[in-house]
C-alpha cells in the first residue's frame, strides 16, 4: 500500500526509472513506500552498534521521507539495502604526478561512477604541457590532456549507470596552463561530464582588483614559470562563464581558513557542484531538509525544525558506519572526520508562503535565520552524539578542539547542496535558490513534464483566485508580472529566478554561506542580455561577500537546459530559462 505518499508524477517516474529496484529482467519490483523502508531499515541497522533499538529508528528515518520532510542524497536512496552499498553522492580524489596515481584515481572514479555518485579533482598537482618529463626525457602533455580523459571514461560510464556521471575539476589560478583550463569549454560539446573552476586567491583576486601582474607557479618545481596580467586572465575567466556558466570560482583561502583539519591537509577541490570542499578522500554524505514542509498557515514550525534537525544528524552520521567504500582511502578519510552536509531545499516556498519576497532584505534576514537555527540544532546533535558514541577520531588535531569547543562527532555538519533531483521528489523548489517559474516545462527522461509551483498554488487558492483562465495565462508566460486579477502582493512573492537583479542570488549564497561550516551551491541566474563586465562584477561582489565559490549562468547560453518556461503565446520556440543547480552543469541534470 502506498497510503499517504505526497508524490507527483514527475517523482513517481523519476523514483521507477532510477531509484527503486529491479529484478534481472528490469521489471521494477519495489514500490517508493518499500524504498523508503529499505533505506530507513538499512540506516537505522548500525544502532546496535551503539546499543539502541534499530527498528525504532528505523521507524522514525522512514516517517520523515514518507513525508518528504527530509531526503538524503540519491545514492543513499539508490543503493542503501542493496550489494551496491556506496551511499556518498561523491567523492574528491586525490590526484599527484605522476602516472601510477592518474590511472588508479581514474579506476576508482570509475567505480564510483558505477555506483552513482560523483567526484570532484584538483589538477593543480600535474606539470604544465610541454614540461619536461625526466623518465623519458620527453615532454609532457599537461593537466588538460588528462582532465579530457577522465571525461572520456566518465562518458563511458553513464552508458551503463542510472546517472549521468558528474565531475568537478579544479585548476588553481597560478598553475602555467590556466588559460587553457578557462578555454578548455569553448567549444560546449568538449568536457561535457565535467564542470570547470578556478582555484582562485586573495592575492590573485587582489591583483584583479589592483590591476597587476600576477605569477605562474611550476607545480613541479615550485619555481616561477613568469607573469601574467590578473585582469586581463579575469576578463577571459568572465568571457567563458558568459558564454557557457564554466568556469566558476571557487575561493581556496577562504575556504582553507574554514578547514578545521588544517592540520591533516590543504582543501584544493570540492563536489561537482561546488558545496562540499573536502580533503583528498574524503567523500559527501549528504541530506536536505524540506522547509515547505514545515509552515503551518504561514509560520514556521521552529520546534518540529528542531527535531527534524536531530533526527537528520543522526541518520546521516549512521550513513557513514552502514556505507561501503570504493577503496580504503575513501573508507579511512570518511571514518576519520566523519562529514556530514545537511542542507535545505525548499526556502523559496517557505518565504512565499511566509508572504517574504526572496529578493529583499527581509527575505535575506529571515533565510539567515533559519539557517542560523538549522546549525545551532546541529552543532547541539552532533555534541550529542559525541557523548555516546565519542567524537570523530581526528577531534584531537581539529581547530575545534584547539579553541576548547565540546567535542563533536562530526567534523562538518551543513552544506547546502542544489537538490536537482530529490527536490524533484520532494515537490519543492531547489535548495535555496528562488522559485523557477510558478508554472514551467521540465524535461526528463526524454519528455516534458508541465509543473506548478505548489506553494503559488497554495497561496492562490486560499486567496480564492485560482482558476483554469490564470492557468492558461501561467502556461503561456510562466511569470506572474502580467497577470492581471493578482494583487500585487502575490506579484512580488512570486517574482521568479530571471525577474530579481542578481546581486540578490550572491546576497541570499552569503547571508546563507555564514552560517553554514562547508559551502553553498547557488546559481546566480542572469538574463540573456548580461555581459561578460556584468559576470565580472558579481565574482568580485562575491569574493568580498564572504561565499566560497561561486557559479553564474546566463540564460540561453547552452542550448540543452534542463528546465524551460512554456513558450510565450503565439511563438514556436519555448524560452529557455537557466536550471536552478551550481557549478556551471547547465548540461544537465543536477546531480543529487
Amino acid at each position: 500500500m502506498e497510503e499517504g505518499l505526497p508524490l507527483s508524477v514527475a517523482a513517481r517516474e523519476v523514483l521507477a526509472e532510477r531509484y527503486l529496484r529491479r529484478d534481472r529482467t528490469g521489471q521494477v519490483v519495489e514500490s517508493p513506500g518499500e524504498l523508503f523502508a529499505r533505506v530507513a531499515a538499512a540506516i537505522a541497522s548500525v544502532e546496535s552498534r551503539y546499543g539502541q533499538d534499530p527498528t525504532s529508528w528505523a521507524l522514525r528515518f522512514e516517517q520523515l521521507m514518507r513525508d518528504l520532510t527530509f531526503l538524503p542524497n540519491s545514492p543513499t536512496l539508490m543503493n542503501a539495502g542493496t550489494e551496491i552499498g556506496v551511499l556518498s553522492a561523491c567523492f574528491v580524489l586525490p590526484i599527484e604526478d605522476s602516472l601510477r596515481s592518474i590511472f588508479g584515481t581514474l579506476a576508482d572514479a570509475a567505480l564510483i561512477h558505477q555506483a552513482g555518485g560523483g567526484t570532484g579533482f584538483s589538477f593543480s598537482r600535474i606539470r604544465p604541457a610541454g614540461d619536461l618529463v625526466g623518465t623519458t626525457g620527453g615532454r609532457a602533455s599537461g593537466p588538460l590532456s588528462f582532465l579530457r580523459l577522465y571525461d572520456t571514461a566518465a562518458d563511458v560510464m553513464r552508458e551503463g549507470g542510472r546517472r549521468r556521471a558528474a565531475n568537478m575539476a579544479v585548476l588553481e589560478v597560478s598553475h602555467p596552463d590556466i588559460e587553457a583550463f578557462v578555454a578548455a569549454k569553448h567549444d560546449l560539446q568538449e568536457l561535457h561530464t565535467f564542470n570547470l573552476s578556478v582555484g582562485a586567491t586573495d592575492r590573485f583576486m587582489r591583483s584583479v582588483v589592483e590591476r597587476e601582474r600576477f605569477e605562474l607557479v611550476n607545480p613541479r618545481t615550485r619555481r616561477s614559470a613568469g607573469h601574467i596580467d590578473a585582469r586581463e586572465l579575469f576578463e577571459q575567466i568572465c568571457e567563458e562563464a558568459w558564454r557557457s556558466g564554466d568556469p566558476g570560482l571557487v575561493f581556496l583561502d577562504r575556504i582553507n581558513r574554514a578547514n578545521v583539519l588544517r592540520s591533516v591537509g590543504r582543501i584544493e577541490a570540492t563536489n561537482p557542484c561546488g558545496e562540499v570542499p573536502l580533503l583528498p578522500g574524503e567523500s559527501c554524505n549528504l541530506g536536505s531538509i524540506n522547509l515547505a514542509r514545515l509552515v503551518e498557515r504561514g509560520c514556521l514550525d521552529r520546534r518540529r525544525l528542531g527535531e527534524v534537525v536531530t533526527t537528520a544528524v543522526r541518520f546521516l552520521d549512521d550513513v557513514i558506519d552502514a556505507a561501503t567504500y570504493p577503496t580504503p582511502e575513501t573508507e579511512a578519510a570518511a571514518h576519520g572526520s566523519r562529514k556530514i552536509g545537511l542542507g535545505v531545499m525548499g526556502l523559496a516556498e517557505l518565504l512565499a508562503l511566509r508572504g517574504v519576497a526572496y529578493d529583499s532584505e527581509l527575505g535575506i534576514r529571515t533565510a539567515a535565520n533559519v539557517i542560523r537555527t538549522i546549525a545551532g540544532h546541529a552543532v547541539r546533535a552532533s555534541e550529542q552524539l559525541a557523548e555516546e558514541r565519542g567524537p570523530f577520531p581526528l577531534w584531537e588535531v581539529s581547530t575545534l578542539a584547539r579553541r576548547g569547543r565540546r567535542p563533536r562527532r562530526n567534523a562538518q555538519l551543513l552544506s547546502i547542496a542544489p537538490t536537482g533531483t530529490i527536490s524533484l521528489l520532494a515537490g519543492t523548489t531547489a535548495g535555496i535558490e528562488p522559485v523557477f517559474a510558478v508554472v514551467y516545462s521540465r524535461q526528463l527522461l526524454g519528455a516534458a513534464h508541465l509543473e506548478v509551483n505548489r506553494a503559488f498554488e497554495t497561496v492562490v487558492r486560499e486567496a480564492g483566485l485560482w482558476s483554469t483562465d490564470l492557468l492558461d495565462q501561467l502556461a503561456a508566460t510562466g511569470s506572474v508580472k502580467d497577470i492581471d486579477g493578482l494583487p500585487r502582493a502575490i506579484k512580488r512573492v512570486f517574482r521568479s529566478a530571471l525577474e530579481m537583479a542578481p546581486a540578490w542570488h550572491v546576497r541570499m549564497q552569503a547571508a546563507v554561506q555564514r552560517h553554514v561550516d562547508a559551502a553553498v551551491s547557488k546559481t546566480v541566474n542572469l538574463p540573456n542580455d548580461a555581459t561578460p563586465r556584468d559576470i565580472g562584477n558579481l565574482y568580485r561582489l562575491a569574493w568580498r561577500s564572504g561565499v566560497k565559490g561561486i557559479t553564474v549562468y546566463r540564460d540561453g547560453s547552452r542550448p540543452d537546459q534542463v528546465q524551460r518556461r512554456l513558450a510565450p503565446a503565439g511563438s514556436e520556440a519555448a524560452v529557455a530559462v537557466a536550471p536552478t543547480f551550481s557549478g556551471g552543469c547547465s548540461a544537465r541534470e543536477c546531480h543529487y
